[in-house]
């Protein structure tokens, strides 16, 4: 349920933050609750996951990616990612989700999203993702179009680039 009233609230509230560029980072506050928790009474491993749909449903809200998911009813999905946990969440404790997106190539858009709490870094993650509409994916350049911004057709970072290298290699070729 906790999630429930968590979506509403990154919702509702990203028709009344500052709008944000397609590549500012979005930052959206939490804290953790005790339906958050595993027996080990701390954040469970897929809470992160379930908020970091979160922190990216308020980036694509807050910037002009609303207008994807109204207008054109385009949806965004993931495809892949990779977690690193540096410390724990307790309960109570407060925190914040920094989203971004940090590449992208012709099919995929690469983004970073950071687990902050008390100044320290908890968790990052790199995750990739796209656009399908009822014909099937997106390209980026038609998302880049419809934002009306002409960026070249694929910025992937090293950090990206090994990323991607790993992923084809535990994929096995099939």
């Amino acid at each position: 349920m906790n999630l429930i009233i968590r979506l509403l609230r990154v919702f509702l509230y990203s028709f009344f933050r500052t709008p944000l560029d397609f590549f500012e980072i979005s930052i959206v506050s939490f804290r953790v609750v005790p339906t958050d928790l595993d027996l080990n009474l701390h954040m469970t491993n897929s809470r992160y996951l379930s908020v970091m749909d979160l922190g990216r449903l308020d980036l694509l809200l807050r910037s002009k990616g609303r207008t994807f998911l109204f207008k054109k009813k385009w949806q965004a999905v993931l495809g892949a990612s990779h977690i690193r946990f540096r410390r724990s969440l307790q309960c109570f404790q407060k925190f914040e989700l920094h989203s971004r997106i940090i590449g992208w190539d012709e099919k995929w858009f690469y983004i970073e999203q950071r687990i902050f709490s008390k100044g320290q870094l908890i968790t990052i993650a790199i995750l990739k993702a796209l656009f399908i509409s009822k014909k099937g994916s997106v390209p980026t350049q038609k998302v880049f179009s419809e934002l009306k911004v002409a960026l070249e057709k694929e910025r992937l970072t090293p950090t990206i680039k090994h990323w991607l290298e790993m992923e084809e290699s535990i994929r096995g070729g099939n």
